[in-house]
């Protein structure tokens, strides 16, 4: 399948050609439950299994989405030189550690070199990474090198902060922590002024 249109479907249309390996994830969930100590004949679980195989299907579809192809879907010639900052992007992934979820806000910036992007196709590319199994710290390069590969801007900033319940509720049990990451490129690397701007833009109200 072209890979283009398939970054411009929607979460539910992409689901729905991945039926296949559901059957063999229900199974799976259904002995997980077993060796856990569970009936999953149990009409609370009877449907369980196979919830949770669709969960999961859904939770990693990034990996049929090509996040390079999203940028290329929209890109415009445009005489602008400036930043450009959408932040507060919701993230949600799973962590490949433990499979226990993170989330958070991404707050991702560039300086334009004559080509823009749809503003929209951000956010898209920040769920291509995301909907998979992931570390924060990849995430973060992974949304900057894609962003620099594709629109090859004078500079890219990233940053995500997120909450893992792999912290929370497990391991050091602690609730309140946040994890912040940061990767940047270009001008925001080489002139303190672009990251300075960046980082008050962020925190701004």
């Amino acid at each position: 399948m072209n890979s283009a249109v398939l970054s411009e479907r929607t979460y539910a249309e992409v689901s729905a050609e991945t039926e296949s390996p559901i059957e063999a994830l229900s199974g799976h969930a259904s002995e997980i439950l077993h060796l856990l100590g569970e009936d999953p004949g149990r009409e609370g679980l009877l449907k369980t299994p196979e919830r949770v195989a669709r969960s999961l299907s859904f939770l990693t579809q990034g990996y049929n989405i090509d996040a390079k192809a999203i940028l290329e879907s929209a890109i415009f010639e445009e005489e602008y030189n400036e930043m450009i900052l959408v932040r507060d992007i919701d993230v949600f992934s799973l962590c490949e550690h433990h499979m226990l979820p993170f989330f958070g806000k991404a707050h991702i910036a560039y300086i334009a070199q004559n080509h823009i992007v749809g503003l929209s196709k951000i956010p898209r590319v920040v769920d291509a990474f995301a909907r998979r199994l992931q570390v924060q710290e990849r995430l973060t390069v992974q949304i900057r090198d894609v962003i620099d590969e594709v629109l090859n801007p004078i500079g890219t900033a990233v940053v995500i902060e997120a909450t893992h319940l792999c912290m929370a509720m497990r391991g050091v049990q602690k609730q309140n922590a946040v994890t912040a990451t940061s990767a940047m490129s270009g001008i925001f690397l080489s002139r303190g002024t672009a990251r300075a701007e960046f980082m008050r833009l962020v925190k701004s109200e």
